[in-house]
């Protein structure tokens, strides 16, 4: 009977290291801890990397019609004097409409994004703008391993870790 490792912990407190741990190697490449947390860690990578490539191109341009504030030539919104019915003046955002190309998942793309969104925390860059993981498995990861069927993680050791001994392994992606 196949289980899952529990590592010592309960199961909230493991379910967001393993989470924490899926976020860091999308991310960053690799991750280094303990050899029993990165065996569990890379059958979840390795699963949403078989999701991402199975899904990568599962998707359809739709023209979407965008309203945005009007800029000037420093960026800055343009605005307009206004008089409102009780004769007030005030100062109104001058708006323009724009039609954009986006891509819309299809029912079976939008329904591994939202799996890969319950395995994976929400990233902010140093700029504290939001980085879109799934987004990244689609693009990025998806087009690098299309080719090859298994195997997207390697684990490295090593050795004991200080304090306790524990074996010391870094999970990357290949």
């Amino acid at each position: 009977m196949a289980t899952n490792r529990k590592l010592g912990v309960t199961t909230d407190i493991r379910l967001a290291m393993l989470k924490n741990l899926t976020t860091d190697v999308i991310n960053h490449g690799k991750v280094e801890t303990t050899e029993a947390r990165a065996k569990e860690v890379k059958s979840i990578v390795d699963s949403l990397i078989s999701l991402a490539i199975k899904e990568k191109d599962n998707f359809e341009m739709v023209d979407v019609k965008v309203t945005k504030a009007k800029l000037d030539s420093k960026g800055n919104k343009v605005t307009e004097l206004v008089k409102s019915k009780n004769g007030k003046e005030y100062l109104r955002v001058v708006k323009e409409t724009t039609t954009e190309s986006r891509k819309k998942d299809m029912p079976t793309r939008l329904n591994a994004r939202r799996k890969m969104i319950r395995k994976l925390n929400k990233v902010k860059d140093s700029n504290g703008n939001n980085i879109d993981l799934p987004t990244k498995l689609f693009e990025e990861l998806a087009t690098k391993y299309e080719g090859r069927v298994g195997g997207y993680t390697r684990i490295v050791k090593a050795g004991p870790r200080r304090g306790d001994g524990a074996e010391k392994v870094i999970l990357m992606l290949i």
